[in-house]
């Protein structure tokens, strides 16, 4: 399970087959070379046994989205075998060098992010998995002397009906691996022949993680490693002022101490650990951690100590006066506005959250002899590899990882900085090194999810329609030092947080958007489904207030504002194309499974409605919420309409959407991270309260549009939509509008 380098020849021609997507190897060219192949395998990822057993490989980051199921549901399909005779394996992506000594993917994308996994690997999977039957079958139709475009195959067996004869996969697969690999796409399989694509198959890890196998990062283990924790900065962006270790050195088992520098202020962190530290090496992860607690450090506050709530409250204010950035102004906003038979106004805020993933960040690293051996959960493996490479401070060809399952990812582990700090320290120490971070350091050295205030405005003619939109942002932008600092005008930025082409703003002909800058030296990053989480909730909750003030229904209002279906150009995040259609035809679908009659609540009672495209995957959910005497609520009932285009495991569809929604539910209850006095004031969850098991919805009924369309993820896309359902059946059924996050104890 190595990321390999500058392949042989014949890794080169494992690397080869139609169109480049998936790894088989031409033996005759492994014969010529005096190399003779594997008699069970078809390149990298498929082998097939005597008995017929097959193993299939993916080398897609695997972090709870079941792509180690799908993409080999994909492989099978095409391959033509039994589900059931499929064990799966997790392999690594294979990768050479560009001209510039980068590492670079050569077949299946390994990363996770975006939830772009299972779009990336559909054709690449279906091709392997044809061109691996194209191969069994040229070896049949050479054993038996006869055409291979007489012969069939079904459930891992060649078939000749004219002679009836007939060949297990298992008995060919030696010769298969000898046969010419075709150099162009092969025809694939149409939809009404799938047995497997479109039928809900269990994940094949299911088992494995709940008797807890070692499947994570934090269960790996090397020969001779030692452990580091690290003692962390409590202000952003601060330094060390004095340290003592003669305590920690003191205690059993403590080999080294390691000072790590921070970035400079206000720089790129890519490739580069997040804040200052002291890493305590030992025998033991025990004894690593008594020797950090022993540490006698006196810490520098940062330039940005000032950094508060409070700070940024008044920036917020700025929104109404201040300063702001332009991003985008169509039509003659104020006419509208001057003209409007009304106009509704409201402010939301969102705070600052963390990821808070169940499995800590973690890291093996071993640098020795100009090489480095890498063990980690990742989202990105070129990424990490690159990131080792400069850290240790060899070529990345030198550079060897093993990319294991994730207990989460969420975005955080899109970043490098422990992979970093694992490296550094193992240089420093000449020794392997685990590096584990204790849940204090996960909560407080963190790139968070953006905080802000959003106004809205909305213009509406005497029928109740939309006339006009104005929609302002202040908040931290996701892409501070973690993107181009150099843009001129700061465009990346800001449409990192403003949404222009997001509905319903951008159907209005009269629309403007504004952006401030908060000042904040929170590092900030990607967080399930970025920009869309806070906007999404933003815009829907403001659109039911709209369709309030003009008394409408909200799923009527909605329909009637996406109009008739049409594709449109979509900039943002997730595009290229909006298509209003889709959109529609996901409402429509959860209001029918739901019954939607309207929002009127009673006894305590309402319901919600929502809707959001992101991501290529379009997503609508209907909440029934019941209030509770003390203040409480209990969510008793959400149906979702979700169009994906073609559902490869319709059991994965229904996971991503459960997990999603209670993501988003115990978010929305209590999550928030606040600084005072340039520090973090959460450090566990105790401060940062994650939903507890009570709490949780479980009447969940997932819903799917057939479609033709090519498939896109279900990661995030039923995220953004469910806090606006949420607040709307809130609203509903309390009649208080909920404006502010997380919702705490705003109803009581």
């Amino acid at each position: 399970m190595t990321i390999m380098f500058n392949p042989t020849r014949r890794g080169f021609l494992q690397a080869a087959s139609a169109g480049g997507a998936f790894l088989l190897f031409e033996a005759r060219e492994a014969v010529a070379a005096g190399e003779v192949p594997p008699a069970d395998k078809l390149g990298l990822y498929i082998r097939i046994s005597p008995d017929n057993r097959v193993t299939i490989a993916t080398a897609t980051t695997e972090i709870g989205q079941g792509t180690n199921t799908a993409i080999p549901m994909l492989i099978a399909e095409e391959l033509d075998v039994d589900w059931a005779s499929v064990t799966v394996e997790n392999m690594p992506s294979v990768f050479t060098l560009d001209d510039q000594g980068r590492p670079q993917e050569k077949v299946f994308t390994s990363g996770a992010g975006g939830s772009g996994a299972i779009a990336a690997g559909y054709e690449p999977g279906r091709q392997a998995g044809a061109v691996a039957r194209h191969l069994l079958m040229a070896a049949a139709a050479k054993q038996w002397g006869v055409p291979a475009s007489e012969l069939t195959t079904s459930s891992g067996i060649v078939h000749h009906r004219a002679s009836k004869r007939s060949a297990r996969y298992g008995e060919l697969v030696s010769l298969a691996a000898q046969q010419p690999v075709p150099t162009e796409p092969l025809p694939l399989k149409p939809r009404s022949e799938h047995r497997i694509i479109g039928k809900a198959q269990k994940q094949k890890q299911a088992l494995a993680i709940v008797t807890g196998q070692p499947l994570y990062g934090i269960d790996q283990k090397i020969d001779g490693m030692l452990h580091a924790v690290v003692l962390r900065s409590p202000y952003l962006d601060g330094a060390v002022k004095s340290l003592d270790e003669t305590a920690a050195r003191a205690v059993p088992g403590v080999r080294h101490v390691v000072k790590l520098a921070r970035p400079e202020v206000g720089t790129h962190v890519r490739n580069k650990n997040l804040c200052e530290g002291v890493a305590v090496v030992a025998d033991s992860l025990w004894a690593a951690r008594k020797g950090r607690d022993a540490l006698q450090v006196e810490w520098e506050a940062g330039p940005k100590r000032e950094n508060s709530d409070a700070a940024y409250a008044a920036a917020w204010d700025a929104l109404a006066n201040g300063d702001r950035h332009r991003v985008r102004d169509v039509g003659d906003v104020t006419a509208a506005f001057n003209k409007a038979a009304k106009v509704i106004e409201a402010r939301y805020e969102a705070p600052l959250v963390a990821h808070a993933t169940l499995e800590p960040q973690n890291c093996i690293a071993h640098v020795k002899d100009g090489r480095v051996r890498l063990i980690a959960p990742t989202q990105l493996p070129v990424a990490a590899v690159m990131a080792a490479s400069i850290a240790a401070g060899v070529a990345p060809g030198n550079v060897d990882l093993t990319p294991v399952r994730s207990g989460g990812g969420f975005g955080r582990r899109l970043y490098q900085d422990p992979i970093i700090e694992a490296v550094t320290i193992s240089k420093a120490v000449n020794a392997p090194v685990k590096l584990v971070w204790t849940r204090e350091c996960d909560m407080s050295t963190d790139l968070y999810r953006p905080g802000g205030a959003h106004l809205l405005r909305a213009a509406i003619d005497k029928d109740g329609n939309l006339t006009g939109w104005e929609h302002r942002v202040a908040s931290q932008s996701r892409l501070y030092r973690v993107a181009r600092e150099d843009n001129p005008g700061a465009d990346i930025f800001q449409r990192s947080e403003v949404a222009p082409e997001d509905w319903p703003g951008s159907f209005v002909p009269n629309r403007r958007y504004e952006y401030v800058a908060m000042d904040s030296a929170t590092i900030r990053g990607a967080w399930r489904a970025p920009g869309h989480t806070v906007n999404a909730w933003v815009q829907q909750a403001f659109l039911d207030e709209i369709a309030a003030a003009a008394g409408r229904d909200p799923l009527e209002y909605r329909l009637t504002s996406l109009g008739e279906a049409r594709d449109l150009k979509y900039e943002a995040h997730g595009g290229p194309i909006f298509s209003t259609g889709r959109l529609s035809n996901v409402l429509k679908l959860a209001a029918e499974k739901a019954g939607w009659q309207g929002p009127a609540g009673g006894n305590g009672r309402g319901r919600g409605i929502a809707a959001h495209f992101s991501f290529g995957t379009y997503v609508a959910h209907v909440v029934d919420v019941s209030l509770k005497e003390d203040g409480g609520f209990s969510v008793d009932r959400i149906v979702s309409g979700i169009d994906c285009g073609i559902v490869v495991n319709p059991n994965g569809v229904a996971m991503q959407n459960e997990g999603a929604i209670n993501d988003a539910l115990s978010t929305a209850l209590g999550q928030a991270i606040t600084v005072k006095d340039g520090q973090v004031e959460q450090s566990n969850f105790d401060g940062y309260e994650m939903m507890r098991i009570d709490r949780a919805a479980t009447n969940i009924e997932t819903h799917t549009i057939a479609s033709d369309v090519a498939p896109r993820g279900m990661g995030e896309p039923s995220m953004p939509p469910f806090t606006p359902a949420l607040t709307n059946a809130l609203a509903a059924a309390s009649g208080k509008r909920i404006r502010k996050l997380p919702i705490g104890s705003q109803l009581a």
